[in-house]
C-alpha cells in the first residue's frame, strides 16, 4: 500500500510539473482592433484570356498584430458590393501580407462571384481581409474594404436559348419552359452573333430569345414591327408560321434575328444527283438528325439547305463549316447518311455503310 501510494504521488508530482512548464511556453494573443490594405486603394483591371497567365493584380495589407511571435493566416475574400460579403469567394489564403493573382485566376474568382463576363466597362468588385488564429479561425479581425472594377471573360463558347410554344416530339422543344429552351451559340468569345437550328413542330408558334435556360430575365423579343428587330425585356413575342425545321440567328448586340425553314439534302458528284440535284435527306425528330439511305459513288460532295447553295456546309466528318470544302467519299457503296445539326456550330455528320 505504502509503494502503490509513493508512486501515485510521485505521478502526480511530474504531472504538476510538466503542467508548469507548459504554463510558462503558453502564448497569449492580443486581437489587433483593426489593420489596413495598403494597395490597391482603387483603379480597374482589364481581363483578357490571351493573358492568362500574366499578373493582373497584388494585394498588400498591414500586419494583423496579434501579438509577439504570433503568426497570423489570412483569406483574401471578394464579393459584389450589394452582396456585402453575404457569401464572399475566398480568392487567396496566406501567412504572408500580400496576395497576387495571375489573369486567370482574378477571372476565375471574379466570374464566381458573379462579374458578368465580356461587358464593355469594368464592374466592381469588394475585396478584404480575413485574419485569424489557427486551424479552428479563432480571434477573427477584418480589414477595410477596398473596391475595384474588372471586366471579366469566360473561356466557354456563349450560347443564347429559344423559348416558346413549339412543343416538338422527341422532348426537342418546349412549352415555355425555359430549362428545355433550344441552345444557339457565338461564333466564339464575347461575340454576339448566335445561331442554330430549332424544329419549330407548329403550324404557327411564338417564341422569345433569354440570356440563360434558367429564368425569362433579359429575354429578348420582337419590338412590334415584326421586321426582324429585338428588343430587351420588352412584352411581344416573336412569331413564325409553317412547322419545320429553321436555321435561327439572332444578334444580341444588333438587336436582329432571322429564321430560315430549311430542308437539307447531299449533293456533289459522289450522289445520284451529282453536283446540280440534292438528293433528300429526311428529318428524325427523335434522333434529331436528318436520314437518308443513299446509293454513293467514290468522289466529293458537301450538304445543303432548300436544293440551293445559299446555305451549305463541308469541311471534316466532326466539323461542318458553312461554304467549307468538298468532303471526299474513297469507297463507293451504299450508305445510311446522318447529318447531326442538334449541336450549334459544332455541325457534324455519319456515313454508315450498309
Amino acid at each position: 500500500m505504502k509503494n502503490t501510494f509513493k508512486l501515485l504521488f510521485t505521478a502526480i508530482l511530474i504531472s504538476g510539473l510538466w503542467s508548469c512548464e507548459d504554463e510558462q511556453e503558453l502564448i497569449f494573443s492580443n486581437p489587433p482592433a483593426s489593420f489596413e490594405i495598403v494597395t490597391p486603394l482603387d483603379g480597374s483591371v482589364f481581363l483578357e484570356p490571351d493573358r492568362a497567365g500574366d499578373i493582373a493584380l497584388t494585394v498588400t495589407w498591414n500586419d494583423a498584430d496579434f501579438g509577439d511571435a504570433i503568426i497570423a493566416n489570412y483569406d483574401v475574400e471578394i464579393s459584389l458590393p450589394n452582396a456585402e460579403f453575404a457569401s464572399p469567394i475566398v480568392a487567396g489564403n496566406t501567412t504572408n501580407n500580400f496576395v497576387t493573382w495571375t489573369v486567370e485566376e482574378l477571372n476565375g474568382a471574379a466570374t464566381l462571384a458573379g462579374v458578368e463576363p465580356f461587358t464593355d466597362t469594368p464592374q466592381d468588385i469588394s475585396i478584404r481581409v480575413k485574419a485569424y488564429l489557427g486551424t479552428n479561425q479563432s480571434e477573427i479581425v477584418y480589414s477595410n474594404v477596398i473596391t475595384v472594377g474588372v471586366t471579366t471573360y469566360t473561356t466557354e463558347t456563349p450560347l443564347l436559348y429559344v423559348v416558346g410554344n413549339f412543343l416538338a416530339a422527341g422532348g426537342y422543344g418546349n412549352d415555355w419552359t425555359p430549362s428545355s429552351a433550344v441552345p444557339l451559340a457565338s461564333s466564339g468569345f464575347g461575340e454576339t452573333d448566335f445561331e442554330g437550328y430549332v424544329f419549330f413542330n407548329a403550324a404557327s408558334f411564338e417564341y422569345k430569345f433569354l440570356p440563360t435556360n434558367v429564368s425569362f430575365d433579359g429575354d429578348y423579343g420582337d419590338d412590334g414591327n415584326f421586321s426582324g428587330t429585338l428588343v430587351q425585356e420588352g412584352e411581344v413575342n416573336c412569331t413564325g408560321t409553317g412547322a419545320g425545321y429553321y436555321r435561327v440567328q439572332a444578334d444580341t448586340d444588333l438587336l436582329t434575328y432571322l429564321i430560315t425553314p430549311t430542308a437539307w439534302g447531299i449533293v456533289g458528284a459522289a450522289t445520284p444527283g451529282g453536283w446540280d440535284n440534292s438528293t433528300a435527306l429526311t428529318y428524325n425528330s427523335t434522333s434529331k438528325k436528318w436520314e437518308g439511305t443513299v446509293v454513293m459513288t467514290a468522289g466529293g460532295y458537301k450538304f445543303r439547305a432548300n436544293n440551293a447553295w445559299t446555305v451549305n456546309l463541308g469541311g471534316s466528318t466532326d466539323s461542318l463549316t458553312y461554304n467549307g470544302p468538298d468532303l471526299i467519299l474513297d469507297a463507293s457503296g451504299t450508305y445510311l447518311v446522318k447529318l447531326d445539326l442538334s449541336n450549334p456550330r459544332a455541325y457534324s455528320y455519319e456515313l454508315i455503310a450498309q
